[in-house]
C-alpha cells in the first residue's frame, strides 16, 4: 500500500484534523481580508473580473490598442437603455413619456461617485447621449447655425413631443441611434468610467424606472450589462447548482452502495478539494474570472471519480474479507497506481492550458491542476482514514447484492463476440463525427450568456430590431508616415535668425511651441512680428497635414460608410463626416441638397468651426484628433456574435483593398465587440495547441505505464471516441462553438482516459492471471467493470442539474460533462473490449503474469 494511504489508515484524526484546518485556514485567509480593507492591503482579498477584454493580456497589441484609441478619441463603454411603447400609434412621444425620460436622463447624470483612490466612477455625465444632453441643429439664416437643446424640458403638448421625434430623426447622429427608424422608440447611451460600475448604475435605474406608469417599457442592454450581470449570477449559479449536484451524486451512490456513512467520504473529498483550491487561487492574488467560477464544476466530478473508484471496489470486496484494513489494503493496493496515472493525465490535460495565451484560461488551467492532484492526494489519505473510522457494525451487509449482477459480463462477453462489428461501427462513428467536425462554427456572445426570456437578452433583441444597433465597434483610420514637416521654401519666407532658431529644433510641434514663447517674450515690434509670422507659416504648415479636411478623403469615408450599411448587420455608422453634412445643410439655409461633403478643405474647416459652437463642442474629437491626422467611424452592430463582428472586419476589409483611400491612410479596429473576436480566435488556437500537446504528453505516459505503446494507443480510443462524437454533434445540431465547448476538450481528456486506464490495467493484471482474455472477461466485468459503471452513472447523471441552470455556459458545461461520461464509458466497456479482442495476440504474447499494480505492491 502507498504511504499516503498507509498514514491514512494509521493517523485517521490527524488526517481529518490536517485537512480540516487546512480548509479553515484558507477559509479565514479569504475572508478577512474581502471584509476588512486594512487586512486587504496586506492579504489578497476576493476580487470578481467578468471582463472579457481581460481574456487577453495586458501587453496584447490590440488591447494595447484599443485603450489607445479610447484615450485618444476620449470614447468610453456604454450602457444602453431603450424605451419602448408597442401599444401607441406615436410610441414614447407623448408629453408623459417624454416627461419619464427626461426624468431617467436627470438621474441618471446623478449616477457618479469617486473610488477609494479619488477617481471617478460611475456616469460620464459630459458624454451622455439623451434627448435633454445633446444639440438640435437647424439654420439660422443664411451661413448660419443655431444649436438648441433637443429637449431642455419635456414637452407639454403632443405636438411638442411629435417636434422632438421630427428633429431628432432630421439630424443624421441621432437618426436610428437615438431616435429609433420609425420614430416611436427612443434610446438613451450612457457612457460609465469602468465597466464594472454597469451593474450599480442599471440597479439603480431599475430602481427609478419601477417608479414610471406610462405603460412604456424600458430595456437596459449592453456588452458591459451582459458581462457584470453575469458576474452576479454566476456566484447565485453555483450556489444552487453546485450543491443540487452534489446531493443527486449523494442520491446515486446511496442507491449503488446502500449506506449513508459510506457514502459520505466522496462528498467531503470533493468539497475539501474544491475549498482549497479556491482558496489558494484567492490568496494567490487572483480573480475571479467567468473561466475560474467554473473551476468547482471541473474539479468535483474529478473528485467524486476516484473515489467511487475506491468505494466500488470496497464495497464488492468487503462481504469476502469481513475486515476493514485488509479490505482497504488490497482496495488501494490493486488501484493507487491507475488512480495516479488517471490524475496524472487529467492534470496534464488541465495544466496544458497554461499553453493558451489567454491568462483567465492559464489560470483555469493551472489551478484545476492542482485542484486534481489534490484530489488524488485525499482520495488517498482521507477515504482509507474514513473506512478506518467506520465501525463494523456500520459496514454490516455492505455489498452482498452487487455481487451477483450478470448484466456487465454478458456485455463482456457481447463485445467478445461481436468484436468486429464493433469496430466496423466504430470505424463509421469516427467518420460520421469527421463530417460534424467540420461543420463547427466558432462563435460566442456574451450576451447568450443568458437565457431567451432572460430580460438582458428580451432587451438585445428587442433594441436592435427597432435600433441600428447596440453593439459598438469602431474603426480607426490614422494617417500614415511622418507629420508634415517644414520645407526649405517655407524657411525662405522667415527672418533668417528665426528660421534658423527653427531649424535647431525637431517637431513641427516644438517648433510652433518655441515660436510662441519667443514672440510673447519679444523685446520689440520686429521680433514680435517675426515670430508671429514664423506663427502663421508653421499654422499653414499644419494645415497641409490635416488629411481629414480633405473633401476626397471624407467622400471616400462616406462611401466606406455606405457600403457597410448594404449590410444587414452594420445597422447605423456615424462619422466625422455626419456633422460636416449636417453642419453645411444647415449653414445653407437646411436645404437637404446641401446635406454634403464642402468642395474644399476651408468650406470643411468652416462646418468644423461652426460646429464647435454647439452646447457639446468636445463632441468633435471623439470622431476626429485635434491635428485632423486621426479619425474614428462608429459602428452599431445589431449583432455581438464574433462571426458576425468578423464578416463586418472581412467586409470592410474587401471594399478598403478595392477602392484604396486618396491619400496615405491605415485602418484597423476597437471595441469590445472587436476585443471578443481576437480572444476567441486566441482561444481556439490555444486550446488546439495546448489539447495537442496534452495528448501527446499522456500517449508518452501511459506508454511508460503500461511499457507499450500498442497499450497506450488503445487506452486513447475512448478519449478520442468521446471527443469526436461530442464535436461531431455540435457541428451537426449547430451548437456554437463558444468559451465552455472550448474548455471541455481537457475536462473529456481527463474523463476519458481515466476509464480507460483502469480497464486495461485491471485487464492485464487479470489476463495475466488467468492467462486468457476470453476467460479474463467475467472477471474484468465484475469489480473493475462495475467500478466503472457506477462512476458514469453517479457523476454522469450527478451533473444533469446544470443543465437546467439559468446561464448557458453552465448548461453546456452539464451537458457535455454527461456525454462525457456516457461517450467514454460506453466506449470503455464495449469499444476497448472489442479492439482487446483483435488485438489480443499481440497484446498478450508474453502472458503477462504480474499486473502493473502488482508490481508495485
Amino acid at each position: 500500500m502507498n504511504p499516503f494511504s498507509e498514514l491514512g489508515v494509521s493517523r485517521p484524526n490527524l488526517i481529518f484534523r490536517a485537512t480540516g484546518l487546512a480548509c479553515f485556514l484558507l477559509f479565514l485567509a479569504v475572508l478577512v481580508p474581502t471584509l476588512s480593507p486594512p487586512v486587504a492591503r496586506i492579504l489578497h482579498p476576493l476580487t470578481i473580473d467578468t471582463d472579457p477584454e481581460n481574456m487577453l493580456p495586458e501587453d496584447e497589441a490590440v488591447r494595447v490598442f484599443h485603450n489607445e484609441m479610447k484615450e485618444q478619441f476620449g470614447l468610453y463603454d456604454f450602457i444602453v437603455v431603450g424605451v419602448v411603447n408597442e401599444t401607441r400609434a406615436t410610441g414614447v412621444f407623448t408629453p408623459g413619456s417624454l416627461a419619464d425620460i427626461h426624468a431617467l436622463s436627470e438621474f441618471a447624470f446623478d449616477q457618479t461617485w469617486t473610488d477609494a483612490e479619488g477617481n471617478p466612477r460611475g456616469v460620464v455625465r459630459v458624454d451622455v447621449i439623451a434627448p435633454s444632453a445633446v444639440d438640435n441643429i437647424e439654420q439660422a439664416g443664411s451661413g448660419a447655425v443655431s444649436f438648441e437643446w433637443l429637449m431642455e424640458e419635456p414637452p407639454t403638448t403632443q405636438a411638442e413631443a411629435a417636434a422632438v421625434a421630427e428633429k431628432a430623426k432630421r439630424i443624421p447622429l441621432y437618426d436610428d441611434t437615438l431616435v429609433s427608424g420609425d420614430g416611436r422608440s427612443m434610446a438613451l447611451y450612457l457612457p460609465i468610467h469602468e465597466k464594472r460600475d454597469s451593474y450599480r448604475v442599471a440597479q439603480a435605474l431599475r430602481g427609478k424606472i419601477d417608479r414610471f406608469n406610462n405603460g412604456d417599457d424600458y430595456h437596459i442592454t449592453g456588452l458591459t450589462i451582459a458581462q457584470d450581470q453575469f458576474g452576479v449570477e454566476m456566484f447565485i449559479q453555483m450556489a444552487i447548482s453546485a450543491p443540487l449536484a452534489m446531493l443527486l451524486i449523494f442520491g446515486l451512490m446511496w442507491f449503488f452502495f446502500r449506506n449513508v456513512k459510506l457514502i459520505v467520504a466522496p462528498m467531503i473529498v470533493a468539497m475539501a478539494s474544491v475549498l482549497i483550491t479556491m482558496g489558494l487561487l484567492i490568496v494567490t492574488g487572483n480573480t475571479i474570472h467567468i473561466m475560474a467560477s467554473m473551476i468547482p464544476v471541473f474539479i468535483m466530478p474529478i473528485a467524486v471519480l476516484d473515489a467511487v473508484h475506491v468505494l466500488s471496489e470496497f464495497h464488492d470486496r468487503y462481504h469476502r474479507l469481513r475486515d476493514r484494513y485488509e479490505t482497504i489494503r488490497q482496495v488501494m493496493v490493486a488501484l493507487w497506481r491507475p488512480m495516479l496515472f488517471t490524475s496524472l493525465t487529467t492534470s496534464v490535460g488541465f495544466a496544458s492550458l497554461a499553453l493558451a495565451d489567454i491568462p483567465p484560461v492559464q489560470v483555469f488551467g493551472i489551478f484545476v491542476a492542482v485542484g486534481v492532484m489534490l484530489a488524488w492526494l485525499l482520495t488517498m489519505m482521507l477515504v482509507p482514514a474514513y473506512v478506518m473510522s467506520m465501525s463494523p457494525e456500520s459496514l454490516r451487509g455492505l455489498g452482498r447484492t452487487e455481487s451477483k449482477t450478470t448484466a456487465l459480463p454478458k456485455l463482456g462477453m457481447a463485445a467478445y463476440r461481436n468484436a468486429k462489428l464493433i469496430a466496423l461501427v466504430t470505424v463509421a462513428l469516427y467518420g460520421a463525427a469527421w463530417v460534424g467536425i467540420n461543420q463547427i462554427r466558432i462563435n460566442d456572445n456574451p450576451v447568450k450568456w443568458f437565457q431567451p426570456d432572460h430580460p438582458i437578452r428580451v432587451a438585445d433583441r428587442t433594441l436592435n430590431a427597432a435600433f441600428g444597433g447596440t453593439y459598438m465597434a469602431y474603426i480607426a483610420l490614422q494617417a500614415e508616415g511622418a507629420e508634415t514637416q517644414i520645407t526649405a521654401q517655407d524657411l525662405a519666407r522667415l527672418d533668417e535668425d528665426v528660421a534658423a532658431t527653427l531649424q535647431s529644433e525637431g517637431s513641427l510641434e516644438e517648433m510652433r511651441t518655441l515660436a510662441e514663447t519667443q514672440r510673447d517674450d519679444a523685446a520689440d515690434d520686429a521680433a514680435y512680428m517675426a515670430w508671429d509670422e514664423a506663427l502663421i507659416t508653421l499654422d499653414e504648415v499644419g494645415q497641409r497635414g490635416q488629411i481629414f479636411k480633405d473633401p476626397a478623403l471624407l467622400n471616400w469615408m462616406a462611401d466606406l460608410q455606405a457600403h457597410l450599411g448594404d449590410s444587414d448587420l452594420v445597422g447605423k455608422s456615424n462619422g466625422l463626416n455626419e456633422i460636416v453634412k449636417t453642419v453645411h445643410r444647415e449653414l445653407m439655409l437646411g436645404e437637404e441638397a446641401q446635406y454634403r461633403i464642402p468642395d474644399s478643405a476651408e468650406g470643411v474647416a468652416q462646418t468644423l468651426i461652426t460646429f464647435q459652437s454647439s452646447h457639446r463642442p468636445n463632441d468633435l474629437w471623439h470622431f476626429v484628433t485635434p491635428d485632423y491626422r486621426s479619425s474614428s467611424i462608429w459602428l452599431q452592430l445589431t449583432s455581438g456574435d464574433n462571426r458576425d463582428m468578423q464578416s463586418v472586419v472581412d467586409r470592410v476589409n474587401g471594399w478598403v483593398a478595392a477602392n484604396p483611400p486618396p491619400v496615405a491612410l491605415s485602418h484597423d479596429w476597437f471595441g469590445l465587440t472587436y476585443i471578443n473576436v481576437v480572444w476567441q480566435q486566441k482561444m481556439v488556437t490555444g486550446m488546439l495547441t495546448a489539447f495537442a500537446s496534452s495528448f501527446v504528453v499522456v500517449l508518452v505516459m501511459l506508454t511508460v505505464l503500461y511499457r507499450s505503446l500498442l497499450w497506450a494507443a488503445l487506452s486513447m480510443i475512448p478519449l478520442t471516441m468521446s471527443i469526436g462524437v461530442m464535436y461531431g454533434l455540435l457541428g451537426f445540431v449547430g451548437k456554437d462553438y463558444d468559451m465552455p465547448i472550448a474548455v471541455l476538450s481537457s475536462l473529456s481528456l481527463g474523463l476519458a482516459v481515466d476509464y480507460a486506464i483502469h480497464f486495461m490495467a485491471r485487464s492485464r493484471e487479470i489476463v495475466g492471471r488467468t492467462g486468457s482474455w476470453k476467460e479474463a472477461i467475467p472477471v474484468v466485468f465484475g469489480e473493475p467493470a462495475r467500478a466503472i459503471f457506477r462512476n458514469v452513472i453517479v457523476v454522469g447523471v450527478g451533473f444533469t442539474p446544470l443543465i437546467f441552470a439559468p446561464l448557458t455556459p453552465y448548461q453546456t458545461v452539464g451537458v457535455f460533462i454527461s456525454m462525457i461520461l456516457l461517450i467514454s464509458g460506453v466506449a470503455s466497456l464495449v469499444i476497448l473490449p472489442a479492439l482487446v479482442t483483435l488485438c489480443q495476440n499481440w497484446l498478450f504474447k508474453n502472458k503477462i503474469s504480474n499486473s502493473v499494480e502488482g508490481e508495485t505492491a
